[in-house]
């Protein structure tokens, strides 16, 4: 009998430590993107691109709305 608590609490701890492990990522992606303002830039320039300031927001915004997007699903 109580190696089938061990087990069960065992299953319950890797499920319940999973949806948790998963739960903050999630939060620490949000609060801090992979790819920065300066990254941007630099990846626009590289492209022929002459960012500005403006545009940089923009891209920004549009990559902030995509990920609260994908988070809600």
């Amino acid at each position: 009998m109580t190696i089938l608590y061990v087990v069960l609490a065992l299953i319950v701890g890797l499920v319940g430590g999973f949806f948790l492990a998963r739960m903050t990522m999630k939060n620490y992606l949000a609060k801090n993107p992979p790819i920065s303002e300066e990254m941007m830039k630099s990846m626009m320039m590289s492209m022929g691109q002459k960012p500005s300031q403006k545009k940089l927001n923009q891209v920004m915004a549009q990559m902030k709305n995509q990920t609260l997007k994908s988070q809600k699903k």
